[in-house]
């Protein structure tokens, strides 16, 4: 009985789809490769396709295979406005596999207008989308019910705005009263004509940018008076490019040398004051130098003594102590004249000896 059990539970878990698989009916490769054309048979075509509600398909059934659901539309210059539509569509519904149609050059040029791209560039931007899971070439402008059974279409997908075109006030009028539609909501600000009227309105500056960039006048369809007014034009914008780079670059460099002038200036007033410190601590009054001045005066005086210069005998302390007071000259003896010096010294001599 137990292996009863897990034998059925085994392909019950077979039979229901996976998290991945109920998301786009089966693996999906759209996330690692481009997603594959429609054929011209579906690869349902064997499998009988009985008609759903929307009530249904809200709830994920059938369980066997996902909603297919069709979006369709011209897809020029692929932008953020498509890939959110197509990504409404894709979650409407629980198990959706969602169907692109792209219109050719020659439906759109007779019926819209001239693209920027050509359908096989928009084929292959659709194929590049993560939301989608096939892409139908050459698609109708009005959906008719062969198209719709051929394709085994379940619901149809877009903006519920009514779209006149080829003297019809709602292509999708028949759809809707089908019960087959379903809305998506249009992304504002941004769109294939909102594109062409940037590059309209600013036609010189990108003229301009591909000149730059190598493309000739010819391939721009650009005449000769004009190429050299908007390379005359790049040339003033390239002079006050580098003018603006060299007026950045001086005021940063000016800048800069103010910084620097005032980081030197503090660390000069630093230093003067340390400098101006130092100084009168050093040199000031009661400070180190005088009681060092004071102290080398001192061991110079006893080290060594005064001398007295020639000539001054009062001033020398060895003749004062030599000399006695008794052999200083009389005040009462005469004055010698000067005529006879050599007379005056003999009687002073024997003065000297007879005492």
């Amino acid at each position: 009985m137990a292996r009863r059990r897990r034998g059925r539970s085994s392909n019950n878990n077979q039979h229901q789809p996976s998290p991945q698989n109920r998301r786009g009916g089966g693996t999906r490769k759209a996330l690692r490769e481009p997603a594959p054309f429609s054929k011209p048979t579906s690869y349902e075509a064997e499998n009988p396709h009985e008609k759903l509600t929307i009530a249904q398909a809200r709830k994920g059934t059938p369980a066997h295979r996902p909603v297919r659901v069709y979006a369709d539309g011209i897809f020029d210059l692929f932008h953020s406005g498509h890939a959110r539509a197509l990504m409404q569509a894709k979650n409407v519904f629980p198990n959706t596999h969602l169907i692109v149609g792209v219109c050719s050059d020659e439906l759109t040029h007779k019926l819209k207008g001239y693209t920027v791209m050509s359908e096989d560039e928009r084929y292959d931007a659709l194929r590049h989308c993560r939301y989608v899971d096939e892409v139908v070439r050459d698609a109708p402008w009005t959906l008719t019910p062969e198209f719709l059974k051929k394709h085994k279409i379940d619901f149809v997908a877009h903006d519920d705005i009514p779209y006149t075109s080829a003297g019809s006030e709602d292509v999708y009028k028949h759809i809707k009263e089908a019960g087959m539609f379903v809305a998506t909501q249009r992304t504002e600000g941004i769109s294939t004509s909102d594109l062409i009227t940037r590059i309209v309105r600013d036609y010189d500056v990108y003229v301009r940018r591909n000149l730059q960039r190598g493309y000739t006048a010819r391939e721009l369809n650009v005449g000769f008076l004009k190429e050299n007014k908007f390379r005359l034009q790049n040339q003033v914008d390239k002079m006050k490019e580098t003018v603006r780079t060299v007026e950045e670059k001086s005021k940063h460099f000016v800048n800069r040398v103010e910084e620097k002038s005032q980081d030197l200036i503090l660390k000069w007033e630093e230093k003067s004051r340390e400098f101006i410190g130092n100084f009168l601590e050093l040199f000031g009054p009661d400070k180190a130098w005088h009681v060092i001045q004071e102290r080398s005066g001192r061991m110079l005086q006893a080290l060594s003594p005064y001398s007295s210069p020639r000539g001054s005998p009062s001033s020398s302390p060895t003749r004062a102590r030599s000399l006695s007071p008794d052999s200083l000259p009389s005040s009462a003896s005469p004055p010698s004249s000067p005529s006879s010096p050599k007379k005056t010294s003999r009687s002073s001599v024997k003065a000297a000896s007879g005492y």
